[in-house]
């Protein structure tokens, strides 16, 4: 009977859990073609990061990280890879700045080494060399988007 009361005193607390992780959208592309094999190997690896939120129901979120890696050499395209990584998650009894931080934060961290492994294996697959993206620090992003808009909503606007 005690057992009982604990687990129903636990139940009604904050819950967040991860219900399905999926990739959305994805697209490689080799415009130099055979071009680019005959080339020394020595990339430019750009990367562009975003990540978008919204609400399923009550308590259900997708997140999706999308995540474009550029490869260049002297300039040119070698290879273009775009993932979208998504995630379904419960975020019950969380709102606010805590539930911000956490579909901004927590959610494309777990998406993250998804995304990665997508980017990786579209490149070998495109016939180039392993991609190995860095980890991403998701915390200081959000902290670092969230000062900056205190700046600007600090900043008065200046009309002409």
């Amino acid at each position: 009977m005690a057992d009982d009361n604990n687990a129903q005193g636990q139940a009604q607390g904050p819950q967040f859990m991860l219900q399905r992780i999926y990739l959305k959208d994805m697209s490689f592309e080799a415009p130099q073609g055979i071009e680019a094999f005959k080339q020394q190997w020595n990339p430019k690896i750009g990367q562009d990061l975003n990540t978008t939120s919204s609400k399923v129901d009550e308590n259900h979120y997708e997140v999706v990280l999308k995540l474009t890696i550029n490869v260049t050499i002297d300039e040119k395209t070698i290879f273009l890879v775009e993932v979208q990584q998504a995630g379904l998650f419960l975020a019950k009894d969380i709102e606010g700045q805590q539930l911000a931080q956490l579909l901004n934060t927590m959610c494309p961290q777990i998406l993250f080494p998804y995304a990665r492994e997508a980017v990786d294996s579209c490149a070998l697959k495109g016939g180039f060399p392993a991609l190995a993206l860095p980890p991403i620090n998701f915390e200081a992003l959000f902290a670092r988007a969230v000062q900056q808009q205190q700046q600007q909503a600090a900043t008065p606007e200046t009309t002409n």
